[in-house]
């Protein structure tokens, strides 16, 4: 694990995935792991925070969580849009070498049952949540965020720092048919000061 991931306070997880970006889900069980790209999740809750997420009931990984109960979010960069695409375009149930041939390395942070993808720029570890309602009516997942970290060169004192990092860390937000957006240049309201 790089020296530049650190933890990011559960308080401040939210601010890693609401801006909207294009995200790696991934998942173990039973010493099977696979990722896959997914457009549609964003942040649900503040206290514990949690994220919604929609996973196609014919995708492995959405198979993998569902059993082991767990799952990370991981954001990945403008420099791993090749990666999110090809794993978004294949199933590790074709090809159960889909990880190593999409380029994918994966590392393991103690206490998390789901594996991580190495080069992103923020990760979610995340506990499912039971509801069969939403998942066999909707395809969706609430999950509960038991963990968060970021890259240091991109994300500091709980705020992105896409305006003075390297572009190839700006997040990704996929369109349709392998086009995808980076995110784009800030725009600042003078008002209250925040946090």
């Amino acid at each position: 694990m790089s020296s530049h991931i650190l933890p990011v306070p559960l308080e401040k997880a939210n601010r890693l995935i609401n801006h909207g970006p294009t995200v790696l889900v991934s998942a173990s069980h039973g010493g099977v792991d696979n990722v896959m790209a997914a457009a549609w999740v964003c942040g649900l809750d503040f206290a514990p925070p949690k994220v919604s997420l929609v996973l196609a009931r014919t995708s492995m990984t959405r198979e993998l969580a569902e059993k082991s109960g767990h799952l990370v979010v991981q954001v990945p960069t403008v420099r791993q849009a090749k990666l999110v695409h090809d794993v978004g375009n294949s199933s590790g149930r074709d090809a159960p070498d889909k990880l190593k041939r999409c380029g994918v390395e994966l590392f393991r942070l103690d206490g998390v049952p789901a594996p991580f993808v190495s080069g992103c720029s923020a990760w979610l570890a995340c506990r499912l949540i039971p509801d069969a309602h939403l998942r066999n009516g909707y395809d969706m997942f609430a999950a509960e965020v038991t963990g968060a970290w970021a890259d240091d060169r991109v994300f500091r004192d709980g705020h992105w720092q896409f305006e003075t990092a390297d572009a190839g860390w700006r997040s990704l937000h996929y369109i349709a048919g392998g086009h995808f957006y980076a995110i784009g240049n800030v725009v600042d309201v003078p008002g209250p000061e925040t946090d």
